[in-house]
């Protein structure tokens, strides 16, 4: 078992060093940390079969390559994905939402009906693409400011769009929820003993 072990071991350090990585980045990348890292690549311990298919999927190997001896002479090759840049695209895909409410805005213009509340729509609009682009590249922490911007964005949308009513009780509302969004992001598991 300690052998098989070492070749585990082995084998993380060849892929993380061929990859370029620390072990602070490996460790975010499969969401551990750098000190479960250092326990794999001692040989103290095994990742488990789930870190394994991930980490194969990271590397663009197979989990039999991670679990089998191989020669010091034998390389690795890397593949070199192309990584984009998330925050140009955010970016992008933000101001496209504004740039397509500018165009609905100035079109109504130009058909003689102005409706500056579309640009008070295109604030929970343009939160909702961040929230959803952000949650596909698993950025959680800041999920939790845009999904309270989407609420109070949408509250304050209603609020206007029927602002004659004067419903300023809605912003009332917007307490408890904000409550609920704070809440249920700092719902941890119960480690178990």
């Amino acid at each position: 078992m300690e052998n098989f072990k070492k070749i585990v071991a082995e084998n993380i350090i060849r892929l993380r060093t061929a990859h370029e990585l620390t072990q602070a980045q490996l460790g975010e990348k499969l969401n551990y940390s750098d000190k479960s890292i250092s326990k794999w690549e001692r040989g103290d311990a095994i990742p488990d079969a789930y870190v394994l298919k991930k980490m194969a999927e990271l590397f663009n190997v197979t989990v039999d390559y991670i679990l089998t001896q191989h020669s010091e002479n034998e390389k690795v090759k890397v593949h070199k994905v192309r990584r984009y840049s998330r925050s140009v695209i955010s970016t992008i895909a933000f101001i496209g939402v504004w740039t397509a409410a500018l165009i609905a805005f100035i079109v109504m213009w130009l058909l003689g009906n102005p409706l500056w509340i579309i640009f008070v729509y295109t604030v929970p609009v343009s939160l909702i693409v961040l929230l959803v682009l952000n949650s596909l590249w698993g950025i959680n922490k800041i999920n939790m400011f845009i999904i309270s911007g989407i609420v109070w964005g949408l509250i304050t949308c209603v609020y206007l769009t029927f602002y004659s009513a004067n419903w300023w009780q809605l912003f009332i509302v917007g307490i408890p929820a904000q409550l609920i969004i704070i809440l249920s992001f700092h719902i941890k598991k119960k480690r178990k003993k």
